[in-house]
């Protein structure tokens, strides 16, 4: 089956601007077929999305990006996992108790650089389950403190200070990936390139991950180089691994260069 989707995108429930309704919505408008709501380290909005693409006649696959642990920017997307009371969901608890810890040392954090912002504010702001950086910066734009959001992660919220002394809950990839085999879901390695390692250790981090229960790669992506695209390609050969893609699309506000995807890909693996 080959349809138009996007297979990466975040609502309020984590860091993005519209909630889950919201955005199947404007999916819908965008011409696409499927859409896959993988907010960040948590699935509080997969059944909000799940009703709206069944009102919206849009077929919406239940997701998840969860943070791991051994590099930074180190991502595990899952798919069409089950819902309930699972090992995944567990883990996305703690994954939601970290980050809420991790809320009062980022307010200390930037009260010490002399940016005083109201929690409240953040926590009106983010909405939801999840409270992540964005939404801190989003707060920092609005009073001044910086013009941009990208200028709020560049100043403060992404520094090698900000990483070293503002730390959170993640879990290791492997508990990652068993998290969403267990719940009968599918994996994909998330934006590989932001991992920043050399071709030859990504290749063996592929084939460690496929040892564990990886699926697919996500080899569509908006910031991809050529190369980078044709690499992820040849390693999917490489493991006879799926391919997948997405937009990682937050919203305007969040996110003002990234739009919603449309891509045509082979998903009878996955549906």
């Amino acid at each position: 089956m080959s349809a138009r989707c996007d297979l990466h995108t975040h609502t309020t429930a984590s860091d993005g601007q519209y909630t889950p309704g919201e955005l199947v919505k404007k999916a819908k408008g965008h011409g696409l077929s499927i859409l896959a709501v993988t907010d960040h380290d948590t699935i509080a909005g997969g059944s909000e999305a799940m009703a709206a693409g069944k009102a919206q006649g849009l077929r919406v696959i239940r997701g998840v990006e969860l943070s791991a642990k051994e590099r930074k920017n180190f991502h595990i997307l899952g798919y069409n996992f089950k819902d309930g009371d699972t090992e995944l969901a567990r883990l996305c608890e703690k994954f939601r108790a970290g980050r809420d810890e991790r809320k009062y040392k980022i307010v200390d954090f930037l009260r010490e650089k002399g940016v005083d912002i109201d929690l409240a504010e953040v926590e009106e702001l983010a909405g939801g389950d999840v409270i992540a950086r964005p939404h801190f910066a989003q707060v920092l734009v609005r009073h001044g403190y910086t013009a941009t959001n990208r200028e709020a992660f560049d100043r403060y919220l992404d520094t090698e200070e900000f990483r070293r002394r503002v730390k959170r809950f993640k879990a290791d990839a492997r508990t990652c990936v068993e998290a969403i085999k267990s719940a009968g879901g599918s994996v994909s390695l998330a934006h590989p390139y932001q991992m920043g390692l050399p071709d030859g250790e990504l290749d063996a981090l592929v084939g460690q991950l496929k040892d564990w229960g990886l699926d697919a790669i996500e080899c569509y992506y908006p910031r991809y180089t050529p190369e980078q695209q044709e690499f992820y390609l040849r390693l999917t050969e490489k493991y006879r691994l799926h391919r997948t893609g997405g937009s990682d699309f937050h919203g305007e506000m969040v996110k003002p260069d990234i739009e919603l995807a449309a891509l045509d890909l082979d998903l009878d693996w996955l549906l």
